[in-house]
C-alpha cells in the first residue's frame, strides 16, 4: 500500500518534500505532479526502480526515459551543452519542454539512447516538482503517468489513488493536474527541431 500526501501545490510543505525524498532515495517510486502532468519518478541509478516503471507502463527496452533536473548547472552535468542551446534552455526553462542533447558519463547507460548516446532533460516549472528535487539533491529519472490502455495521462490523484495504490510506494496529491506532455525537441543536429508538439510553444 503506497503512502499519500497532499502537498500544497504552490507552497509545497518542506518536510513532506524531505520524506519523499528520503522514500525515492531508498529505491521508491513516487507519483508527481508536474507543469504538464503527472509523472512517474525514481532515483536516477536504481535499476530495480526503473524495472517496476517500465512493468507498470508496459514499457519496452527501447522507451527514452527523461531526467527532471533543478536547474541549467544540472543540466550541464549530465548532457554537453553548446553555447547557443545553453541559450535555447536558458530562455525555455523552466517550463514545459523536454531537451534532447548529447549525455555525457554522468549518465547510466540504461537510460542513454542506444544509437544516438542522447538524453532527454527538463527542468519542470511546478513547485512540487523543483521542491521534491530540491530536496532529493539529484535529478530523478520520469516518465508521463499513462497508464496501458489509456489515452491520456492520469489527471486526478484520487483516480491514481484508485488505480496505483499497491504498485508505487508514494503518490503526492498536488490537485489536479493537466494531460498535455511536454514538447519534445532536438538540440543535437545543427538548428533545434520539435520532435513532439505539446504544451510548450517553440518558437
Amino acid at each position: 500500500m503506497s503512502q499519500y500526501f497532499a502537498i500544497h501545490p504552490s507552497h509545497p510543505q518542506q518536510r513532506l518534500l524531505a520524506r519523499a525524498a528520503e522514500i525515492i532515495s531508498a529505491g521508491g517510486l513516487v507519483v508527481y505532479p508536474t507543469d504538464t502532468t503527472y509523472a512517474l519518478g525514481c532515483q536516477i541509478g536504481d535499476k530495480a526502480a526503473l524495472e517496476r516503471i517500465r512493468q507498470i507502463r508496459r514499457l519496452d527496452k527501447h522507451h527514452h526515459f527523461t531526467l527532471a533536473c533543478r536547474d541549467l548547472s544540472e543540466i550541464a552535468t549530465y548532457a554537453r551543452v553548446s553555447d547557443v542551446n545553453f541559450r535555447i534552455l536558458k530562455q525555455l526553462t523552466p517550463g514545459p519542454f523536454t531537451f534532447l542533447l548529447p549525455a555525457t558519463r554522468e549518465v547510466p547507460r540504461r537510460l542513454v539512447h542506444v544509437k544516438k548516446k542522447t538524453i532527454g532533460l527538463r527542468i519542470p516549472a511546478h513547485p512540487i516538482a523543483l521542491g521534491l528535487l530540491e530536496a532529493l539533491g539529484e535529478p530523478m529519472m520520469t516518465t508521463t503517468m499513462l497508464l496501458p490502455g489509456d489515452l491520456r495521462p492520469l489527471a486526478d490523484p484520487e483516480e491514481i489513488r484508485q488505480r496505483l495504490e499497491r504498485s508505487v510506494d508514494l503518490i503526492i496529491d498536488g490537485g489536479s493536474c493537466g494531460e498535455a506532455s511536454t514538447t519534445v525537441v532536438d538540440l543535437t543536429g545543427p538548428e533545434p527541431q520539435v520532435v513532439r508538439e505539446g504544451l510548450g510553444e517553440f518558437v
